[in-house]
């Protein structure tokens, strides 16, 4: 079995309890190839970037699973299917992240993160660039 991240975004004239069903109808079929479900993070109505079918605004979840190719295959093919589902992005990882993710973490953390990445301080000082 390997690691996955899936990322999906649900239309926005969805209640989050009809979210939560439709997205436990999903995580029954990683149960049925005998995948589970190691994190999950319900991210809210969040504003989209742009406008997807005529949506502002989706439902977000983040999933952290394991399972075998063949349920990741199935999972992703009933969210092609299912018209409430605007997009989902599933990725292969390595380790899972225990750590809240960035969009759960309170901002005061959130700008920490942005300001240093790898150890690396992005605060550059501009004024020595100038000519």
């Amino acid at each position: 079995m390997a690691l996955y991240e899936s990322v999906i975004i649900g239309r926005q004239d969805l209640t989050p309890s009809q979210f939560e069903t439709l997205i436990e109808k999903f995580i029954s079929v990683i149960g049925s190839f005998k995948g589970e479900i190691k994190k999950r993070e319900n991210w809210g109505l969040r504003n989209l970037a742009y406008k997807i079918n005529k949506n502002r605004k989706g439902h977000y979840i983040l999933l952290n699973i394991d399972a075998s190719s063949e349920a990741i295959f199935e999972y992703e093919r009933l969210m092609r299917l299912d018209e409430d589902i605007i997009r989902f992005l599933t990725i292969k990882i390595n380790s899972i992240n225990e750590k809240p993710s960035p969009l759960m973490s309170n901002k005061s953390d959130k700008q920490k993160n942005e300001d240093i990445v790898d150890g690396v301080n992005l605060n550059y000082d501009t004024e020595q660039y100038k000519e």
